[in-house]
């Protein structure tokens, strides 16, 4: 036997590598994070070893310190069997990351690790004044082979004050990447179904597939059960959301979000989406609703080539407004919708072609039905001449071929048959930048117009006026388009022109600013359009935007319409931002008069607002609400307050909707969170 005495006596040990496992006790030290072949430093008052029995015995107070700087301090202890067998008493344990183990004693007798009397935290040293929260218990437990935690008459302690007791907890070590079992639950509070208590519970079906149901406890409601589910797999996800409850009205309310998508090789991908509820309003009532009009199912294939694309999928439309005032509203199903483009490589210098191809069928959710196939066929020239000239002409022609059953055409109410139509266009459009570089500014000047050619229909040719075409909206966007119309169905029917100039400026320290202005003119008389469109025969509105970026502090992007005849304001919006990271204060605005009969004296009127301040470090607060001016109300608020910890997470946050619908007044809701983090 070999005795080493005095105070603070070093010795390396390499034959005591597995030493490492005692780090594994309170399960808090990685096995990624453990050099089993590093020499391991034991300093003691006084260090024994035995070379025949293999037996390590150290007296008054030890220190541990491996490869990796984590430190075990104890008193009076032993280590045989090659560290199969340890005691030790008085254990203090940092696994660095603010993890700390205490404990009376510690004894290990192969994969079976014993701690009494012990404390867990994983907030040592966050705050000056305790630990935010620790784990005592009675005993402690680790098996090394399940690799699992058991706490025997466990505490709860935040910030040194008992808060929750229970008999008897089990978790597996962080060497699991994944276990099945609880989380921790949430709570949120609605006036419509008072308070609701979530309780979710992880399943792990391997590394890459698992789920979460939740249960939830209403008081005025009866139980909701949800579902995530989630799978990755070599090339494809699947994502799956759902819910379902029987309500205390005996009705069976559910609803299911699935989003799958599957790669096919380098060149095709394919999509499949699911999105139904059981009606208009469960969503809003149950907090899932996220302001859809409407849920859209089908299916989508893509095919990808170096000059070419395809894509072919269907929707299903589920409607969720009480009514459909718009036209372009999601009034059929479409099934199938085939689009495809093709560009052709450069035919001389940067002249290409492109040719599209479309076969659309709409089942109307009335009994009517409309399928369509549309060619086109485009040639594209861009020049760039002397001065920085640049000039792009195009012809293109486009033919339709409709078959329509019990459909309403212009003219032709119920109309059973084929119809179809053929659609020449072409442009020429010059462009000249200007630019004039600084030492630390460069503005930029273009002034730019559009000449459009199109075949002027006949009446009985614009049979499709209200098809799948919302109408038009001049604005800055629409400006120095083929088509200024949404939709496939309208066609523009005549020659326009466009023409605009805008300025830009940027530095080279990210700060720019930009305003354009311009506007459209028709020589020939348009189909009828919205009175709010800004079209008219001749010259339109004029519209422009106005956008400032100061690098971060500040943003605004503005767009407006001005009245062709006495520059009266007929429509804008507005987005402001100030500040930066959780400090910020957010302004949007949209005003657009109706110059529809129908709509007199109902402008468009809304602002939204944003607010976040960051109060600490650690804690802060946001407010957003959208307010409709038109008829002096709230359409919704939202705030809450968040606070971060490095060792625990709460957020405290409400949410208000002031829909009025049949079966659905608006709820209020109230949402506590509360996290351990490790």
């Amino acid at each position: 036997m070999f005795v080493f005495g005095g105070i603070m006596q070093k010795v390396n040990i390499l034959a005591f590598s597995s030493l490492c496992i005692l780090y594994s006790v309170c399960a808090y030290a990685l096995p990624e994070s453990i050099d089993l072949d590093g020499p391991k430093t034991i300093t003691a008052d006084k260090i024994e070893y035995n070379v025949k029995s293999s037996k390590l015995e150290t007296q008054g107070q030890t220190t541990i310190t491996n490869q990796s700087g984590q430190t075990l301090k104890l008193t009076n202890s032993s280590f045989a069997d090659k560290g199969a067998k340890i005691d030790g008493k008085d254990v203090e344990l940092w696994l660095g990351n603010h993890i700390y183990i205490k404990a009376k004693s510690v004894s290990r007798d192969g994969n079976i690790t014993i701690a009494e009397h012990a404390m867990f935290t994983a907030c040592d040293g966050c705050d000056s004044y305790g630990n935010a929260w620790e784990i005592s218990a009675y005993t402690i437990k680790h098996d090394a082979e399940q690799r699992d935690l058991y706490f025997y008459s466990p505490i709860l302690w935040l910030y040194e004050l008992p808060v929750f007791w229970f008999p008897y907890y089990e978790m597996p070590d962080p060497s699991v990447k994944y276990r099945s079992g609880l989380l921790m639950p949430d709570l949120s509070s609605t006036n419509k179904m008072g308070t609701q208590i979530n309780i979710p519970i992880y399943i792990n079906f391997s590394d890459y597939h698992d789920a979460t149901v939740t249960l939830s406890y209403l008081t005025k409601e009866n139980p909701l059960i949800q579902l995530e589910h989630r799978l990755n797999a070599e090339h494809s996800e699947f994502r799956t959301n759902a819910s379902f409850t029987h309500n205390k009205e005996g009705e069976n309310r559910w609803h299911i979000f699935n989003n799958d998508v599957i790669e096919m090789g380098e060149y095709a991908r394919a999509t499949v989406a699911i999105e139904r509820v059981s009606d208009e309003t469960y969503l809003q009532k149950y907090g899932f609703y996220d302001n859809q009009p409407y849920l859209d199912s089908g299916a989508k294939v893509e095919l990808f080539g170096q000059s070419g694309y395809v894509v072919a999928d269907t929707h299903i439309f589920q409607e969720l407004r009480e009514t459909n005032r718009n036209e372009a509203a999601a009034d059929g199903d479409i099934l199938p919708n085939i689009h495809g483009v093709y560009q052709t490589t450069p035919i001389y210098k940067e002249t290409y072609a492109l040719f599209t191809g479309d076969v659309l069928a709409i089942n109307a959710h009335n009994s009517t039905a409309m399928q369509r196939m549309i060619g086109d066929a485009q040639i594209v020239s861009p020049w760039t001449l002397w001065g920085g000239n640049r000039i792009t002409a195009s012809i293109n022609a486009r033919y339709d071929v409709y078959n329509f059953q019990n459909y309403d055409v212009v003219d032709a109410p119920d109309f059973t048959g084929m119809k179809n139509r053929f659609l020449p266009s072409g442009y020429v459009e010059w462009g000249l930048p200007l630019f004039k570089p600084g030492t630390k500014w460069t503005q930029i000047i273009e002034p730019r117009a559009r000449l459009t050619v199109m075949r002027h229909t006949e009446a009985e040719e614009v049979f499709a006026l209200n098809n799948d075409s919302a109408g038009a909206l001049l604005s800055d966007v629409t400006l120095f388009s083929n088509n200024r119309f949404s939709g496939y169905d309208l066609w523009e029917n005549g020659t326009f022109a466009d023409y605009g100039a805008r300025w830009a400026i940027y530095s080279d320290s990210g700060q720019s600013g930009e305003i354009f202005f311009g506007q459209s003119y028709d020589f020939t008389q348009r189909a009828e359009t919205d009175p709010n469109s800004g079209f008219h025969k001749g010259a339109s509105d004029y519209v422009g935007r106005i956008g400032v970026n100061t690098g971060g502090l500040f943003n605004l992007t503005s767009r407006f319409r001005l009245d062709r005849d006495s520059l009266t304001l007929r429509h804008i919006e507005t987005d402001t931002r100030f500040g930066t990271g959780r400090n910020y204060i957010y302004i949007g605005h949209i005003w657009s008069e109706q110059l529809d009969e129908l709509f007199l004296g109902q402008d468009v009127n809304e602002i939204s607002g944003g607010l976040g301040i960051q109060l600490t470090d650690r804690l802060s607060l946001n407010f957003n609400a959208i307010y409709n001016n038109t008829y002096g109300q709230f359409q919704r608020h939202s705030g809450g307050l968040y606070y971060k910890h490095p060792c625990y997470f709460l957020s405290l946050t409400y949410r208000k909707d002031y829909s009025i619908r049949p079966g659905y007044s608006g709820n209020t809701t109230f949402q506590f969170r509360f996290g351990l983090d490790y």
